[in-house]
């Protein structure tokens, strides 16, 4: 593992465990309890609970698991990039593969950690992000280093712009969610979603739901149909 310089964080890391298996979050906290500087401020068991206690809580770190119900730990990121900027997100997961990776990082993810990590490397992955730096598991930096030299040899093209509220209603549109529910979620009007969908599909060119649904997995507003894969747990 490279060694990175940490800055020293003012006052304790207030960290923030996002994950659905409560026996999890306990051995998180017993494992986090050796470390004073660093203080468990609160507890979410599913994507759209950890938002909303980051919005709340303003933790310095979020330790996010990927597979959550009611939203995934993909898609509370991609909303904590917007909605809580100044906190950082560490994903904590068993999954180790180059599409979870990738999609995490566009979401806003500063930092990888696998499961089977010592608390010492879980302590010293909180230190690093909450300084502002990232950190990635060695077998995580491996995936990282073979995707930017994939990246590097292909041809880039832009990609289209869409507002917040955009990418809002196109999250919802790949979780195949109607225009009333997408209201409803949204506390706008139906016309509103309508509206808001005939700008995504002008703007990208797609009008099929698979295709903006692949689109939404690759900028990190969904979770990946991997997700639904039986007999893969975090």
């Amino acid at each position: 593992m490279t060694s990175v310089a940490v800055r020293k964080h003012r006052g304790p890391i207030r960290v923030l465990l996002a994950d659905d298996h409560p026996v999890v979050r306990e051995g998180l906290r017993a494992a986090l309890l050796d470390y004073p500087h660093i203080d468990i401020v609160g507890e979410a068991s599913n994507g759209e609970e950890a938002v909303r206690m980051a919005e709340q809580l303003a933790p310095d770190v979020v330790l996010m698991d990927i597979t959550m119900p009611r939203m995934t730990g993909l898609r509370a990121t991609s909303e904590l990039s917007c909605k809580a900027p100044d906190t950082k997100v560490l994903v904590l997961t068993m999954h180790d593969s180059r599409e979870y990776v990738v999609q995490l990082l566009r979401s806003g993810a500063k930092g990888y950690v696998l499961k089977d990590a010592s608390p010492t490397e879980l302590r010293h992955a909180i230190e690093i992000v909450a300084s502002g730096a990232p950190f990635f598991s060695p077998s995580i930096s491996q995936v990282l280093v073979t995707e930017y030299l994939r990246e590097a040899r292909a041809p880039r093209r832009p990609t289209p712009r869409l507002s917040l509220r955009e990418r809002e209603v196109l999250g919802h549109i790949a979780d195949g969610a109607s225009s009333k529910q997408i209201a409803g979620f949204l506390g706008i009007s139906v016309r509103t979603v309508e509206t808001h969908r005939a700008r995504i599909i002008k703007k990208l060119g797609i009008r099929s739901v698979a295709g903006l649904t692949k689109f939404a997995i690759a900028e990190g507003l969904v979770r990946s149909p991997t997700d639904n894969l039986p007999n893969i747990r975090d």
